[in-house]
């Protein structure tokens, strides 16, 4: 078995992610669809269905963003 360590270890550092948000392409149903749900989704503080509509955004399958 191991010893335990009896020092004090540097942090780890995790680096931040500051992406902006995806923004819809003008005249597609379904960017305008995801991005309404998730306007309703930050006015009643549900941030996990924002997330979620921010990733099915990035991965729309029209392949723009």
């Amino acid at each position: 078995m191991t010893e335990p360590t009896r020092y004090s270890t540097p942090p780890v550092e995790l680096p931040l992610r500051w992406e902006l948000e995806p923004t819809p392409v003008q005249g597609c149903a379904g960017c305008a669809e995801l991005a309404d749900v998730r306007e309703r989704a930050r006015t009643v503080g549900d941030m996990t269905s924002v997330t979620d509509c921010n990733v099915y955004l990035r991965r729309h399958p029209e392949g723009h963003q």
